[in-house]
């Protein structure tokens, strides 16, 4: 809850409790707790004698209508006509809002659909099928099966690698992925999964479950092709 504006006795921000500071609650709750105004006044860092910074970004959200997209139309000359904005103020809101631009324009099209074993095979298949050890990748996908990012876990010799259920679903859990493809390279040449292989899958889908994770899949991948434990029903 924002702090209550009593008027001309009003306190400053370093004067609020701890828990009603703008960078205070955000380190505590993260961003998505935070309210338009509170994410304002982090990026302008202070306000002016008469008004907190909170303050001041309450009437930098109103010349817009608390419009975000109409915050985001207005330029740095425009902002700068606020009491209390000037030039370093105006330029942080509008290389924000910018970014926020630029992240909605890297539309969630051009993330790799991965619905396929075969999908999964030719995102990893780069990475994986050539080398002389075994290393251990996960892919985190959304809701939509879209690619959030791939990333090693862990890397072994010849014959194996130990990947720990606390990275992978670590990794997961950071990136808010819905699921992943567990993916990892046979150095050997052999497709078929290891007793240990089959082990830890099981241990992964089950432990998934907990977290509202899904496993959908775990491909074993070498330089002659992969190994599909979906595919193969062994989920």
């Amino acid at each position: 809850m924002e702090p209550v504006d009593n008027g001309p006795n009003k306190l400053s921000i370093p004067e609020w409790s701890k828990e009603d500071r703008p960078r205070e609650r955000m380190l505590a709750n993260g961003p998505k707790a935070m309210s338009d105004a509170e994410l304002v006044a982090i990026l302008i860092r202070s306000g002016t004698p008469k008004d907190s910074a909170l303050d001041l970004a309450r009437l930098i959200l109103n010349k817009a209508n608390n419009d975000l997209h109409k915050l985001a139309r207005l330029g740095v000359s425009d902002l700068m006509k606020i009491n209390g904005v000037g030039e370093a103020k105006a330029l942080s809101i509008a290389a924000a809002l910018e970014l926020g631009q630029r992240r909605r324009d890297s539309s969630i099209e051009q993330r790799p659909l991965v619905g396929s074993s075969q999908q999964a095979f030719e995102l990893l298949r780069p990475l994986v099928a050539d080398l002389p050890h075994e290393e251990f990748w996960l892919l985190l996908l959304d809701r939509g099966n879209r690619l959030l990012d791939k990333c090693k876990v862990s890397q072994g010799g010849m014959h194996g690698t130990v990947a720990d259920p606390k990275l992978i679903f670590r990794e997961a859990l950071e990136k808010r992925a819905s699921s992943v493809v567990l993916c990892h390279n046979h150095p050997s040449g052999q497709l078929r999964p290891s007793s240990e292989d089959i082990a830890l899958t099981k241990k992964l889908v089950e432990g998934g479950r907990f977290l509202d994770i899904t496993v959908q899949d775990h491909v074993i991948i070498t330089s002659g092709g992969y190994f599909s434990f979906a595919d193969n029903g062994q989920l």
